[in-house]
Formats: C-alpha cells, sequence, structure tokens
C-alpha cells in the first residue's frame, strides 16, 4: 500500500511564508511525477505546481513567482515553498503521486490534504 503524508500547513499572516512537504511510503517502483492542489470551501480543486521526475515543473498562474515546487527523489518527497501568501490562498492542499508499483502498476494517489490558512 502507498501513502502520501503532507506537513507544513498552518495560519500565517498575509506575506508571511509556509513550506508544505509530501512524503511517498510504500512498495513503490518508481514516481513519475508529484504536484500539489488546493481547494477552498466552495470551489473546485485545482493545480497549484506539479513537478516530473526529470525536474520540469508547471505553475498556476496565480501563484508563480511566489511559490516554488521541488523535489528529493532519493527521499521520495515534493516539497512546495509557498512565499508572499495572500488570503485567496487559503484552501485545503493536497498532495498528488502519479506512480508505479509491482503489483498494481500504474496509478496516481492523493494525501490527506493540510490546511493553509492566511489572515489579512
Amino acid at each position: 500500500q502507498v501513502q502520501l503524508v503532507e506537513s507544513g500547513g498552518g495560519l500565517v499572516q498575509a506575506g508571511g511564508s509556509l513550506r508544505l512537504s509530501c512524503a511517498a511510503s510504500g512498495n513503490i517502483f518508481s514516481i513519475e511525477a508529484m504536484g500539489w492542489y488546493r481547494q477552498a470551501p466552495g470551489k473546485q480543486r485545482e493545480l497549484v505546481a506539479s513537478i516530473t521526475r526529470d525536474g520540469s515543473t508547471n505553475y498556476a498562474d496565480s501563484v508563480k513567482g511566489r511559490f516554488t515546487i521541488s523535489g528529493d527523489n532519493a527521499k521520495n518527497t515534493v516539497y512546495l515553498q509557498m512565499n508572499s501568501l495572500k488570503p485567496e490562498d487559503t484552501a485545503v492542499y493536497y498532495c498528488n503521486a502519479r506512480l508505479v508499483t509491482v503489483v498494481l502498476g500504474v496509478f496516481a494517489t492523493w494525501g490527506q490534504g493540510t490546511q493553509v490558512t492566511v489572515s489579512s
């Protein structure tokens, strides 16, 4: 069984910073891509940032220049450095991974989510 464990969420004032971490564990053959999504109450879940195994990154327009996604292949971990936070960034942030296991093959899985709240 594969599990994604997220950490780093919390409450910060506008202009502050947070760093989210997501560690994948289990019988993993390889991780092809990982990403961060967020969902605010009453809104759809949206992609924030993603990164592939070769280091290619993608960002939502709303976070470009403020957020940075990075990964550590050896640790099966992805990070999201969030700077200059705005109240509009308030949401539950979810980690997603597209991975390969010997038993199940290729599939995608989600973390449990971590709350990020930015006060004004």
